[in-house]
């Protein structure tokens, strides 16, 4: 009865470690929206990802081309998305600092989520083929 005890009490723990490992991710900031903007400025450190999504009405004309921007500078830290058609995806970064992004759209609806990863995590949003999605 005992051993039985120690060993859920055990699985527990295991599971529970494993839970917060799973679920490290953390959200820093979320934009949206219609237009040519910048967004707000935000902070993070490496690694992390910018979750994307571009929207439009069939048939118009789609254009949108997001740029890093170092917020502390204004230097233009290069494309983060550039995207002729309505999509989404993730883009990985290695670099810490203040940033904001500078949104050129033309009839498209945008949002973006910035989300604080890992190293681990990092890992799962790398090519098999090696490299980094921010090779320019």
């Amino acid at each position: 009865m005992l051993k039985q005890q120690f060993a859920r009490i055990a699985l527990a723990m295991v599971l529970g470690f494993a839970a917060q490992d799973v679920s490290a991710e953390r959200l820093i900031a979320q934009f949206s929206g219609e237009a040519n903007r910048n967004t707000g400025t935000f902070e993070v450190r490496a690694p992390w990802i910018m979750d994307w999504m571009v929207s439009g009405e069939a048939g118009q004309f789609e254009v949108v081309d997001i740029a890093l921007v170092n917020a502390d500078t204004g230097a233009f830290e290069g494309v983060a998305v550039r995207s002729k058609t309505a999509g989404n995806g993730v883009r990985l970064f290695e670099q810490s600092g203040r940033f904001y992004f500078r949104i050129d759209a033309a009839m498209m609806n945008w949002r973006i989520k910035v989300i604080q990863l890992t190293p681990d995590e990092a890992e799962r949003y790398k090519p098999k083929t090696g490299g980094s999605l921010l090779d320019r």
